[in-house]
């Protein structure tokens, strides 16, 4: 099944993949918590590989030691060089006319989405906004911290809820940086999103299901109008993920064996009068240790009808849907490889018969 967090609140956290370039799409790597890592693309990436091969141990050390819940949960659910090809591609095809540079990442945990953006274009700017302190914290001194000052001089990261952003208050930057001039994209007196003087964004995006912490309509089509609004009056795109399929209403137990540790979904029984669940995140290391609820969350699982239906409400002008089916439960259920083929991409549809499990990016296009 999908990628994921922790959660009552709106906290979400996003392993690395090969990015495509821009204009090739045939690398462009499918995201979700089960997909194969790619093999080799060519030479320069053997040797970087084999470069850091002595780095990677090291790494799987430190996680069999003493594991971060936040490392664990990238290595075991992000995607975001895929996810970013295709937020890409996304725009180019709705939206076209210029390169996308401004970028907001909610739901966005330690906004590993975020860095990635920053990483692959100096001129990019990204915005992250996430209800857990304690993930955006991690991400300053993680994430942020192995791209660069540059990075700090790019990034403004928010601590507050979605459904009020403008209230959301600026995390500040770890002490040893303080002396670099810009910190963020906002100005260095503001203290909330209302305060900030940022970019009008190209993409604003909400990845591992985070529109299932939102359980009423109400506030959904809220949070869609925040997302329209903050987008650019040139056109924009936002662009949310969603399972779903027979499998996603019912018990359900998923893993995947990586490097030092296992990585387990686990589905309660779902409640059909309220579409709701809970689902929790696991880590096993060998038979003995294992990291129990390391990220919980309480869903309303959406069907696609209901959101397309609230993004056109929130005034979005058009809806897109681009899906792909996923491995069946039922043969996979208590194995230790629940993966998905690197050739199975997501398809823009406009029907499709349910299966047992699916994935799908939905595309909601603003205004040119």
């Amino acid at each position: 099944m999908g990628k994921n967090g922790k959660k009552h609140k709106e906290s979400h956290h996003r392993a690395s993949r090969r990015l495509p370039r821009d204009d090739d799409d045939s690398s462009a790597l499918p995201s979700s918590a089960f997909d194969l890592p790619p093999p080799p693309q060519d030479h320069d990436q053997e040797q970087e590989e084999l470069e850091s091969e002595s780095d990677d141990e090291t790494k799987q050390d430190l996680v069999a030691d003493s594991p971060s819940k936040f490392h664990l949960y990238q290595l075991s659910v992000q995607s975001p060089k895929g996810d970013i090809s295709y937020l890409v591609k996304f725009f180019l095809m709705y939206i076209g006319g210029r390169q996308p540079l401004h970028f907001q990442e909610d739901f966005c945990g330690t906004a590993l989405l975020s860095a990635e953006w920053l990483r692959s274009d100096p001129r990019r700017t990204a915005v992250g906004l996430d209800l857990d302190l304690e993930s955006l914290n991690w991400c300053l001194d993680n994430n942020l911290s192995k791209i660069g000052s540059d990075a700090y001089s790019r990034l403004s990261l928010f601590h507050g809820n979605v459904l009020q952003p403008f209230e959301a208050r600026l995390v500040s930057h770890p002490p040893q940086i303080d002396h670099i001039k810009d910190l963020s994209l906002s100005d260095n007196t503001a203290r909330t999103m209302r305060e900030a003087t940022l970019p009008a964004r190209d993409i604003v995006c909400a990845f591992n299901y985070s529109c299932c912490c939102l359980h009423s309509r109400k506030d959904l089509v809220a949070y869609f109008r925040h997302a329209l609004n903050i987008l650019s009056r040139k056109g924009g795109i936002f662009v949310m993920d969603l399972y779903g399929g027979t499998s996603s209403e019912c018990k359900l137990r998923l893993q995947r064996k990586l490097s030092g540790f296992t990585y387990i979904w686990e589905q309660e029984e779902f409640d059909v009068i309220n579409r709701r669940t809970k689902i929790s995140l696991h880590f096993q290391f060998g038979k003995k240790k294992t990291m129990r609820h390391a990220f919980s969350y309480h869903w309303r699982l959406w069907s696609i009808p209901e959101i397309k239906d609230c993004m056109e409400e929130a005034g979005f002008k058009s809806v897109h849907t681009w899906i792909r089916e996923m491995p069946d439960t039922h043969l996979h259920e208590n194995a230790d490889e629940y993966t998905v083929g690197r050739d199975v991409k997501y398809e823009e549809l406009s029907s499709f018969h349910q299966r047992d499990a699916w994935n799908v990016y939905v595309v909601a296009v603003a205004n040119v």
